[in-house]
């Protein structure tokens, strides 16, 4: 999970990449250069807990969670994420939108564009949302399939 490759314990999710190389390489080459983007930490992590919770991944939900507080999110900005919007303009353009790329299978339309500029996003801003999508996505299904075994502490899957 991106911001924590670097801890000296080996995260179960990386254990089970670690299968395949490839799998484990990819996965820390796209976050990597993702995490060197414009999106601030809030914002992808915001990103990635609205689409885990549309995913219904209890490992990426714990994780997301944990690395939120990392980056400064509070209870309520996490909640909110979560639930699909921000209190911050741009945030919840891009939480919007991340939303809408996943309920329609990336055929979002050019009122979900405009909006998400209206927020303040711009084209790379745009792309980017894209990209954390796809890594978020990935990891979702990646634990899905795996059964990865949670060692973050654990979350509520329903939002209350």
């Amino acid at each position: 999970m991106e911001g924590l490759e670097s801890k000296k314990m080996l995260l179960n999710i990386f254990r089970g990449m670690a299968n395949s190389p490839a799998v484990l390489d990819a996965y820390l080459k796209f976050s990597g250069a993702l995490k060197e983007g414009k999106l601030d930490g809030k914002t992808r992590e915001s990103i990635a807990l609205a689409v885990s919770q549309v995913n219904r991944s209890d490992y990426c939900l714990a994780a997301h969670t944990a690395i939120g507080k990392q980056a400064g999110l509070d209870d309520r900005a996490m909640r909110d994420a979560r639930l699909g919007r921000s209190s911050d303009k741009k945030t919840n353009g891009a939480v919007v939108l991340a939303r809408q790329l996943i309920s329609t299978q990336g055929h979002v339309t050019d009122a979900d564009i405009a909006a998400a500029r209206s927020a303040g996003l711009d084209d790379g801003d745009i792309a980017e949302v894209a990209a954390h999508v796809a890594l978020t996505v990935f990891t979702n299904y990646f634990n899905h399939l795996n059964q990865t075994e949670v060692d973050f502490p654990k979350v509520p899957m329903e939002v209350g």
